[in-house]
């Protein structure tokens, strides 16, 4: 019998086949220190190993899904100490989870708790929600992928307003901009990314992983290198027993008794 971790800054539930993890750090505004991170992503990971698991969703709270990274943290480090320190590669740990994940932001959405939800598959945003890159303020630049992430999203004449001068996106400016999949009221803000997650989670669970590989591979190759994968993990999937079902399932016009392998 496995025993659950026992966490202090988030909260980790399930509901059917979606894995949700709240990040519980209120009097912080939910501020993204080592410990949070790396209950996040243990969390994050236990879920993507558990096949009763077909994807997440993570989220903060009324009033921020996180207002940036601790500050109080990385205020006295050196640069040698930020080049070896751990910390930001929690965020290419998010990158590596093979399930989607769904971000819920309600609130503020700055710096690192930006760029936490921009590494996740899809965002859904409550209204009030406030997207932002304000590391300018601090003497520095966004380094857990927002320059990256953020330009890829909304394109380079946006990232640079956000990045150089701390400009802040609204829910409606972000979804105009596509760095997030839709808005609505704050108050359904989780519900409707556990809603969104559930839809994908049942789904043909070996097909999802491979999906989200060839689209995440759109970003990240050429175009010819990202058709050749696209055209392997393609033909990989006849290999599966779902691959037979989803076809005969059309074919008999019948819901697929989805199998994950």
């Amino acid at each position: 019998m496995s025993i659950e971790p026992a966490y202090e800054n988030i909260l980790v539930r399930q509901e059917g086949r979606v894995g949700i993890v709240q990040i519980n750090r209120p009097k912080a505004m939910n501020a993204l220190n080592a410990p949070t991170m790396s209950e996040i992503m243990t969390a994050l990971e236990l879920f993507d190993a558990d096949s009763g698991v077909g994807a997440m969703t993570l989220t903060g709270d009324a009033r921020a899904f996180a207002a940036g990274a601790d500050i109080k943290q990385m205020a006295t480090s050196s640069a040698v100490e930020m080049l070896s320190s751990p910390f930001i590669g929690y965020w290419d740990r998010l990158r590596a989870i093979r399930k989607p994940v769904i971000a819920a932001v309600n609130g503020w959405c700055l710096g690192g708790g930006a760029e936490l939800a921009m590494a996740c598959d899809m965002i859904v945003a409550g209204e009030g929600a406030k997207f932002g890159q304000p590391e300018i303020n601090l003497g520095v630049i966004p380094g857990a992928g927002g320059t990256q992430r953020l330009t890829r999203a909304v394109g380079k004449a946006i990232a640079m307003e956000m990045v150089l001068n701390a400009r802040q996106l609204s829910a409606a400016e972000a979804a105009a901009f596509g760095l997030v999949n839709r808005v609505v009221p704050d108050e359904r803000c989780l519900a409707e990314a556990v809603r969104l997650a559930g839809e994908i989670a049942a789904r043909a669970p070996v097909a999802v992983r491979l999906a989200k590989e060839a689209v995440n591979a759109a970003f990240e190759t050429s175009l010819s290198e990202g058709v050749a994968l696209e055209r392997r993990l393609f033909s990989l999937l006849f290999s599966t027993r779902d691959q037979k079902e989803g076809m005969a399932a059309f074919i008999e016009k019948r819901p697929a008794d989805w199998q994950g392998h």
